[in-house]
């Protein structure tokens, strides 16, 4: 049975599924899908070619599928696909993609907090939690059961790897490696998401390894190649340790703790930044 209030707004073309709700003064437009058990509050504006997975919250004052604040958008038809089971609360804002064809995908059991914003041509996980006014930019990739801290900023193009918890009031600007634990402004790894891999069920000895690989790549004073390579020689290639050194590899943005690896050891470089802060000064 759909409960449908006769003061939403549904247009034809959307495909309603069994069981949803819609509340009075929603806005579900003609492309949308919403699956079975979806829920829709007060308020709440879906747009575009939107899909809402089962069992999925939408609260009031969401707006979903909406235009990318991307001046490249010509209009093209792009998507947004949100997952099962998630909590899409307050006052969130998931815009639609860039580029023809191309998606927005929230996984399964997701929590986005009031506020939180997720912009064009992000790919969130599943598990993944935003905390309240958290923001990620274009193009960013959450991995699975990553969680952001509340009010913090992710540059576009930002990978943060799988079970990685990023302080609130952080600024990101550069790649989060997986299994992590980190914050602030300049953004500091403080070490292994211990907690965090606990809860997720990781056993001791997966633990262990990890922190292994946390000193190797960021207490031993290597550049990140030596790092990895040292990691591959030394360590048991478990999936989750894997899983870190080919994250690391292929960062493209540059890697948190690295990003200044390639300057660090040009002396031109370092007498040209000594005077810039002189200055400043």
């Amino acid at each position: 049975m759909v409960n449908i209030h006769p003061l939403a707004i549904v247009e034809d073309g959307s495909i309603i599924g069994k069981n949803v709700v819609i509340e009075a003064f929603a806005v579900v437009k003609g492309n949308v899908i919403l699956k079975d058990n979806v829920t829709v509050k007060s308020h709440a504006y879906i747009d575009g070619y939107t899909t809402i997975g089962e069992n999925t919250v939408i609260w009031p004052g969401a707006s979903i599928g909406t235009k990318p604040q991307d001046l490249k958008y010509r209009g093209e038809k792009t998507y947004v696909n949100i997952g099962k089971n998630c909590d899409i609360r307050e006052f969130v804002t998931v815009n639609s993609s860039c580029g023809e064809g191309s998606s927005v995908e929230v996984g399964d059991n997701c929590l986005l907090m009031a506020y939180c914003h997720v912009a064009h041509n992000c790919k969130l996980g599943k598990g993944v939690i935003m905390a309240n006014s958290s923001m990620i930019a274009g193009h960013v990739e959450l991995e699975d059961f990553v969680i952001v801290g509340g009010m913090t900023p992710v540059h576009q193009f930002v990978r943060i790897g799988r079970n990685a918890m990023v302080g609130g009031m952080s600024r990101i600007a550069y790649d989060v490696p997986p299994f992590s634990l980190g914050g602030g402004d300049p953004y500091k790894i403080a070490g292994i998401n211990i907690i965090g891999l606990q809860r997720h069920g990781f056993s001791l000895e997966v633990r262990q390894k990890l922190a292994q690989v946390f000193k190797i790549t960021y207490r031993q004073n290597l550049t990140l190649e030596k790092a990895l390579n040292k990691v591959e020689n030394e360590i048991e290639m478990i999936d989750e340790v894997r899983h870190f050194v080919n994250f690391c590899r292929v960062s493209k943005r540059g890697l948190i703790g690295f990003d200044r690896a390639v300057i660090s050891n040009n002396e031109d470089v370092e007498k040209g930044i000594e005077i810039l802060e002189s200055i400043k000064r």
